[in-house]
């Protein structure tokens, strides 16, 4: 028998894409120019997705994967994009630290890798406070290039429902090149080399990770002269984009009903998560993506309760599905030892199904007493290694890394090879919101990870 035919008409639930207008809000600044606001938003509307469902449904099954160890996550890139770095080498140079990194850890860890880039989208940002002074003057505070500008006059910081399509652009802009090179055969691991960047010249880690490279290169070459036939995934990866669901504006433009599908779709990003700062149970945040299809993330610090997390489980996942919601810890390099056992505790209670996914930024983040934001990298080295110890001793499963890093030599966090001091940060300190790891640091990361959890060898 033939079912009922799909209505192109969104159900009638009390879920739709902006009811979360009929909850309190926080990281969301109103425009003065309501009328505006509402023209950018039909426009948006009325504009191409930036993703597809296809691709959305095919990472939330990758994802589903690594919740059960099968796959690792490799989540990571800007702090927070800056439209000026909408260009070819930017690019460029994200796309192949991640790339450089991925087969790091898929020849240390013996898994397929998921890369996400925090890239396409990533261009709000929260602050801890809606203002900023300088010099007597007090002004709101600069949001990400979606919401405001940095420079610090009344003009510039004034929100801008202008910038939301500006957003949108430069967002197609990166992903049509994205796409564009991965189709080209840009990610083919039988040509690693292809991904080098100007640390591979002088790092103390540029041995190991050649040999790592021609590792994996030898099992290709071994297996397709074995087999006679070439390992047709090994030419072409998959790549998704990810960024913090902040700007519900934004969201609920880019959110699409598809009748083949009968599911809402935020199409601006494969993959959006909620921020710490917006993980209230009751909130505007967890209204709207409770309604969307969309595999998605949650920032659990050690503020979260047993009981808020039990109402985060139930609100966002109600079906219990695999791949559907991933619980990214931040909890800082002196508290996770405590902190993470309680929230695995409480996940095991409520029979959760949840990919654990370890980052070890946000929970370290500092300022120096010259004034800039850091991040030491020590600490942010003994955060990962206690969050593999922890889930290892509890029989869960860490199934992946949230990194904020860049494949540029910024001097933005301390220590790694390069021994980087609080002296060394002015050199070249290039973030407008958090300290990012440089392409050094990213690759010890992704070596160390690649160390914790390689498989043991039988005795």
């Amino acid at each position: 028998m033939i079912g009922p035919k799909p209505t192109t008409a969104a159900p009638a639930t009390a879920w739709h894409p902006a009811s979360w207008r009929e909850r309190a809000i926080v990281q969301v600044p109103a425009y003065r120019d309501a009328a505006a606001a509402a023209r950018v938003m039909a426009e948006l509307r009325a504009l191409p997705p930036l993703v597809t469902s296809w691709e959305v449904e095919a990472l939330r099954e990758q994802l589903a994967a690594a919740q059960e160890g099968r796959a690792f996550v490799l989540q990571g890139g800007d702090c927070a994009e800056s439209f000026r770095d909408c260009n070819s080498d930017a690019i460029v140079t994200k796309l192949k630290i991640l790339l450089q990194m991925s087969v790091v850890l898929v020849a240390g860890l013996k898994r397929p890798v998921v890369r996400i880039g925090r890239m396409a989208g990533q261009y709000a940002k929260p602050r801890s406070s809606d203002t900023e002074s300088r010099d007597g003057t007090t002004l709101p505070s600069y949001r990400g290039d979606l919401v405001n500008r940095p420079d610090f006059t009344a003009a510039a910081r004034e929100p801008d429902p202008e910038l939301m399509l500006r957003a949108y652009e430069r967002a197609s802009m990166t992903l049509n090149f994205v796409r564009a090179l991965i189709d080209g055969g840009f990610a083919d691991l039988h040509h690693p080399e292809n991904w080098d960047l100007d640390w591979v010249t002088h790092s103390a880690q540029a041995d190991e990770y050649h040999r790592l490279v021609q590792a994996v290169a030898d099992g290709l070459d071994f297996f397709e002269g074995l087999t006679g036939s070439s390992i047709t995934e090994a030419r072409r990866v998959e790549f998704y984009t990810a960024h913090e669901g902040l700007h519900l504006p934004y969201e609920e433009a880019q959110t699409r009903f598809l009748a083949h599908r009968q599911k809402w779709y935020d199409l601006t990003t494969h993959f959006p998560w909620i921020g710490a700062r917006t993980a209230d149970p009751d909130g505007a945040h967890v209204e709207f993506f409770a309604g969307v299809a969309n595999p998605i993330g949650v920032k659990v610090g050690a503020s979260v309760t047993p009981e808020q997390l039990k109402r985060l489980l139930a609100r966002l996942n109600p079906d219990n599905q695999p791949g559907r919601l991933t619980l990214i810890h931040r909890l800082g390099a002196g508290q996770i030892a405590e902190g993470l056992p309680k929230l695995i505790d409480t996940v095991r209670r409520e029979g959760a199904r949840v990919l654990w996914v370890c980052d070890p930024m946000h929970g370290n983040t500092e300022s120096t007493a010259n004034g800039y934001k850091t991040r030491r990298f020590d600490k942010i080295l003994s955060e990962l290694e206690t969050a593999v110890a922890v889930h290892a001793s509890e029989a869960s499963v860490l199934g992946g890394v949230h990194l904020e890093l860049t494949g540029e030599h910024v001097t933005e966090c301390t220590g790694g090879a390069r021994g980087l001091t609080d002296e060394d940060l002015a050199r070249d300190y290039r973030s407008t919101v958090d300290p990012r790891l440089n392409y050094e640091q990213a690759m010890e990361v992704a070596l160390r990870i690649a160390k914790l959890g390689a498989p043991k060898k039988s005795r």
